[in-house]
């Protein structure tokens, strides 16, 4: 059973907590916030014992591992401080702000011999890994092109205070909150990407920009395309298109795969669709575990640090388009 500490426990640090509840790869005993009396109900409940400071936590040697689900500028340092202490790492999305805070974060794990671990829950999925295999396996033949949607409400809600609203920490409109996660699925299913083109724009949130779209070059000469928006409907879709037919994940559960294949001789219509539906799956509970696997086994976690580092440069990308109103190269890792 691997120990963990949690460090900040807003809506999405009590998620990660509840995921692991009847886990028994790992179990959450410290927790660590900037007040005890918002968590006490909470701490509680889970069996977590507050402390008012980072640096018991690292020092302490019954904890193995530390998750952090904090503001995206503090990760990097987080990273390095716990690496320093020995404590395997996991990192909430988005990993950094900046691909030299990523590279220094990575360069710290690695110097220390630590697993790092970067939370995209998504690529757990059983959906994806359906996916996955029909593009990796070529069941759609040559990928014409790849497009994601993904949206929620959470933005009207947001308070002016809130630090998610603050554009020194969510830059870019809905990418950390959602847009990084069609990004980094584009680049488990489709390898790296050479430019974008990008738009941010506020269209509903009262407080900070909303809604993003992204052109995407590949280097493997497929294009991409997503949208995503913290002031829309919830919606999820990934959808890849190719030669041989076409195949797509529905919904934010991810509970439904969809194929199609190409019919011979028929240049109108797809054959009959194969749908296989995936319920009640806690890919958050499946992130966790796999992080306690790679702490046990002395391996790296599943999702390579390369694709992470990558993910981040066509953030940065992503950035500098939508403030230049021009197609933005991404930087070489």
């Amino acid at each position: 059973m691997i120990r963990a500490a949690i460090v900040g426990l807003g809506w999405w640090g009590r998620n990660l907590v509840q995921a692991t509840r009847h886990s028994e790869a790992l179990r959450f005993t410290k927790a660590h916030t900037r007040t005890a009396a918002t968590v006490a109900d909470f701490c509680r409940e889970h069996g977590l014992h507050w402390t008012d400071n980072l640096d018991s936590i690292l020092r302490d040697p019954a904890i193995d591992a530390v998750v952090f689900a904090t503001p995206h500028s503090l990760h990097a340092e987080q990273v390095r401080r716990a690496a320093a202490a020995g404590k395997a790492v996991f990192v909430e999305k988005p990993f950094t702000l900046s691909l030299a805070d990523a590279q220094a974060a990575i360069d710290a794990a690695a110097q220390a011999g630590i697993v790092l671990a970067i939370g995209f829950n998504r690529r757990f999925h059983p959906s994806m890994t359906m996916l996955r295999q029909a593009v990796k396996e070529q069941h759609l033949g040559t990928i014409v092109t790849i497009s994601a949607e993904q949206t929620a409400l959470h933005g009207l809600a947001m308070t002016p205070d809130a630090w998610r609203a603050q554009p020194d920490e969510a830059p870019g409109g809905a990418m950390t909150a959602i847009g990084v996660h069609p990004v980094d699925g584009m680049i488990d299913l489709m390898g790296r990407v050479d430019t974008v083109y990008s738009r941010v724009s506020r269209r509903a949130a009262p407080h900070s920009d909303d809604t993003t779209d992204i052109l995407l070059a590949f280097a493997n000469g497929a294009t991409g395309h997503i949208f995503c928006s913290v002031a829309a409907t919830p919606n999820y879709r990934m959808a890849v298109y190719g030669t041989k037919g076409f195949a797509e994940i529905l919904g934010h559960p991810m509970q439904t795969f969809r194929f199609v294949p190409a019919l011979d001789g028929d240049h109108r219509r797809g054959g009959v669709p194969q749908v296989t539906e995936t319920a009640d799956f806690n890919m958050l509970t499946a992130e966790l575990e796999a992080f306690a696997a790679s702490i046990a086994e002395r391996r790296p976690f599943p999702t390579p640090l390369t694709d992470i580092l990558h993910g981040v440069a066509v953030f940065e990308a992503v950035l500098h388009s939508a403030a230049s109103g021009q197609a933005q190269k991404v930087r070489n890792q």
